[in-house]
């Protein structure tokens, strides 16, 4: 039996790194994932919809590996959430919304984006919100968010070149 959502149940928020939360080191002269800026952005927007925030990795999504999309699908699979945003590098982010399509009777909104957070042009607050909303209102699957588009995850795909996700 399922359990049904409550509106006063936390939205369970995991980070495992990739752009969103990369940190620009002038003396190494290249990005490295840091600490989860997750936090600070749902602050920054004043939300008051509970959440709870687990850090699972600070990986770039290139080096994820089937084992961490295992453990990303245990710790879904333990909570009690049935809402739940998954902040993931954009590289394969369709390869973790693919393992976790067993557990399409929660809704798994997975979200990233294309400049850190710490930038301030970048896109990953308005991201992060959107993707927050979705996993609110959404019926249960698992999608992706980005740049004001709301995919299911087996219907998109990354265009490398145009830097963005689209349609398949």
């Amino acid at each position: 039996m399922s359990r049904q959502f409550d509106r006063d149940d936390p939205l369970l928020v995991i980070t495992t790194g990739g752009t969103i939360d990369k940190a620009y080191f002038d003396a190494l002269s290249e990005y490295q994932v840091g600490e989860s800026q997750v936090g600070r952005l749902l602050q920054a927007a004043r939300v008051t919809r509970p959440y709870e925030i687990v850090e699972l990795f600070r990986k770039d999504s290139l080096d994820l590996t089937d084992s961490d999309r295992e453990l990303i699908a245990g710790h879904i699979q333990a909570s009690r959430a049935m809402r739940i945003v998954i902040t993931h590098g954009t590289d394969t982010m369709t390869d973790t919304a693919a393992a976790l399509e067993n557990l399409a009777d929660r809704t798994i909104v997975l979200v990233g984006a294309l400049a850190p957070a710490r930038f301030s042009e970048s896109d990953a607050a308005f991201n992060l919100g959107m993707a927050f909303a979705v996993a609110q209102v959404a019926p249960s699957g698992v999608y992706l968010t980005m740049n004001g588009t709301v995919f299911r995850a087996d219907e998109v795909v990354k265009d490398r070149a145009r830097g963005e996700f689209v349609r398949r």
